[in-house]
């Protein structure tokens, strides 16, 4: 004969409160329709008898899942990591969960999971920067409601993120204000919106500095594309490389001291993000850090803020920090 569970279900939450299953139910979920009297003797009962509902059973009545998709290019870059710690931090606190979607760098994946997972979730938070702006227009709206990361203002969706063309500015500002005037930018991502972003900043200071030149090189976005860079650097003549991001720069610096390379003497390095491994690099990474950890909690922010049905904030936009390390020096004397 099997044995009976002891565990309180709805039926007795009912009976000690005295009212419908239906009732139970709305106030259990939060319904406000329920009368406030009876919707705390719900839940003194359900207290009283330790009854808690069934997740599976509360996202059927109440037509969600308590759970947002995140889709993102590179789930082993340290940036993409520390957004997704922000946003889960701050989902998990309202009692949410966050299911993550890697595209590898594939354009058509990144547009297969955005959709798929929306069918499984209650909305889609997207971090983008390679897709092109007339296929994130038309995809967003069947993703609704969604965030967009580190893109431009979008009609149909909030957009999060960071000025990489104010911290472009700042990383270029401070090569030239030690005295550097022939530079190499390590360009990464090339169809990425952060990467216009950068190379329109370089273009306004090649503008405003005189016999500022800047030579870019098509690199990537991980160390190994740094490493493979470092030929063509030192045949550039440059006294200083704008790396893409930290990864590359990590690469380059590894790559030009293995040669015999002082840096920053002969050359100085700069990266961008401010990833945990850029201080402890040899020497330490003079960097600009993005705020990838509030930019996840804000992304959250404007998606929770539409799942209760609140305005969301149009578009939030945080200025990166410039640190200067070890990496940086003026340049030698010829």
């Amino acid at each position: 004969m099997a044995r009976e569970s002891s565990r309180a279900g709805i039926a007795d939450v009912a009976r000690l409160a005295g009212v419908s299953l239906s009732t139970v139910s709305r106030a259990m979920n939060g319904n406000p329709t329920v009368d406030p009297a009876l919707a705390q003797r719900v839940q003194a009962a359900a207290a009283e008898l330790g009854y808690t509902a069934n997740p599976v059973a509360r996202s059927l009545v109440l037509g969600r899942t308590q759970t947002v998709a995140v889709v993102i290019p590179d789930l082993e870059n340290p940036t993409f990591q520390a957004i997704l710690r922000g946003l889960s931090r701050a989902a998990t606190a309202d009692g949410y969960h966050v299911l993550v979607a890697d595209s590898r760098e594939d354009l058509d994946e990144e547009h297969a999971l955005a959709r798929t997972t929306r069918l499984r979730t209650d909305g889609v938070i997207l971090c983008a920067p390679r897709m092109a702006e007339q296929d994130l227009a038309q995809l967003l709206p069947s993703l609704s409601p969604a965030v967009v990361i580190n893109r431009g203002p979008q009609e149909t969706a909030p957009t999060v993120g960071a000025d990489y063309g104010a911290g472009m500015r700042d990383i270029v500002d401070h090569l030239t204000s030690l005295g550097h005037r022939r530079l190499v930018y390590l360009a990464g991502a090339t169809r990425s919106v952060t990467h216009r972003a950068r190379q329109r900043a370089i273009a306004a200071a090649i503008a405003r500095t005189a016999g500022l030149e800047v030579e870019e090189l098509t690199a990537g976005v991980d160390i190994d594309s740094g490493t493979a860079a470092a030929d063509r650097v030192l045949a550039s003549g440059a006294t200083a490389v704008i790396a893409y991001n930290d990864l590359v720069a990590m690469g380059l610096l590894s790559a030009v001291t293995a040669r015999g390379i002082d840096v920053p003497g002969a050359l100085s390095i700069t990266g961008f993000d401010d990833i945990p491994f850029a201080a402890y690099t040899s020497p330490p990474l003079t960097t600009d850090a993005v705020p990838a950890v509030e930019i996840g909690a804000a992304a959250w922010a404007a998606m929770h803020a539409q799942l209760t049905g609140v305005a969301p904030r149009s578009t939030h936009t945080m200025t990166p920090t410039l640190v200067v390390r070890g990496s940086t020096a003026p340049p030698s004397a010829p």
